[in-house]
């Protein structure tokens, strides 16, 4: 029998390879992918997708007394925002995030490397500086509200140990933001202590032992090697608390609803002022509102992701 030509041999190799697996997975197989992905879908779509399409709808659109959109406005309620008072809003947004964020994570850093020092009781000292994530934001803000009392309060009381006349922490408007500032740093500080503390305890020892082994003690050892290698940790601190503070809103009800003299009104509890306090009902103002925050995150998280990831150093 004489030899298959070249062209028998490429039409049976087409024949051969012309099945299912020609083109992928089976059929069978995407649709039972299709179908353990559908819940997931669901649930995105339900609470994410939909309420994000619902805010940019009811941005655009008036509404009546009970908040039901009514005629298309087009973007008046985002030129409404030019004014000086939402620019305001937007200040005390970006002055409260750095007051929360910045000694928050670098506050947990410098805690961690202390307690890396071989001293006695370091676990117990851990226990107590992760102990506020055990807290939740109302039972936190309620003990901050009376550590201010301006009668009663602990904070008061010391500084009246020392001769230091009483403070109006909660009502004076140049000290409201602060004091707010305050208490949310010790609501994130355990959580930031945990995972930095997780990092350290991932830190291979024998990079510690080679760098000690080269004469690398104290400062200059947490310099070299145990920052770098907290880079990872650090960088997920600070865009995780950074959308948090954006997101800040029990601790500011609960402290000094805003005030005094809008002095703590971030964007998110002016969204809420906007939408449901004192009876209002402005849901395309609030939603616009919403929108811009959407936007204030992603530029934030976009700036991070291009500026300090670049200083991470992964393992």
């Amino acid at each position: 029998m004489p030899p298959p030509s070249v062209a028998e041999d490429t039409e049976a190799t087409a024949a051969t390879t012309s099945g299912p697996a020609a083109s992928g997975r089976p059929r069978g197989e995407r649709g039972l992918a299709w179908l353990l992905l559908l819940p997931s879908v669901a649930v995105f779509a339900l609470f994410i997708f939909w309420p994000l399409g619902r805010t940019l709808y009811l941005s655009t659109h008036g509404n009546d007394i009970f908040g039901a959109p009514s005629a298309y406005v087009g973007f008046a309620h985002y030129a409404e925002m030019l004014s000086g008072e939402f620019l305001g809003v937007l200040a005390t947004t970006a002055a409260f995030t750095l007051i929360s964020v910045l000694p928050a994570v670098f506050g947990a850093l410098l805690v961690v490397l202390l307690l890396e020092s071989r001293i006695r009781g370091v676990r117990a000292l851990r226990t107590a500086f992760a102990l506020p994530f055990a807290f939740s934001v109302a039972t936190a803000s309620v003990v901050f509200a009376v550590i201010y009392n301006p009668a009663i309060g602990i904070a008061n009381g010391l500084l009246g140990a020392v001769g230091v006349d009483r403070v109006n922490w909660l009502t004076d408007p140049s000290i409201a933001l602060p004091a707010v500032g305050v208490a949310t740093v010790w609501m994130n500080l355990g959580y930031n202590v945990l995972v930095l503390s997780a990092g350290v305890a991932a830190i291979p020892q024998e990079v510690v032992e080679a760098a000690r082994l080269d004469g690398a003690t104290g400062w200059r050892l947490a310099r070299n090697v145990t920052i770098p290698l907290l880079s990872p940790q650090l960088f997920f601190l600070v865009v995780v608390s950074t959308i948090h503070a954006l997101q800040s809103f029990g601790q500011i009800h609960i402290l000094t609803k805003g005030g005094p003299d809008d002095a703590t009104t971030t964007l998110v509890y002016s969204i809420y002022e906007k939408a449901f306090a004192f009876g209002s009902a402005d849901f395309g103002a609030a939603s616009a509102q919403a929108v811009v925050l959407l936007v204030i995150m992603l530029i934030c998280t976009g700036i991070q992701f291009g500026i300090l990831e670049r200083r991470v150093h992964y393992r």
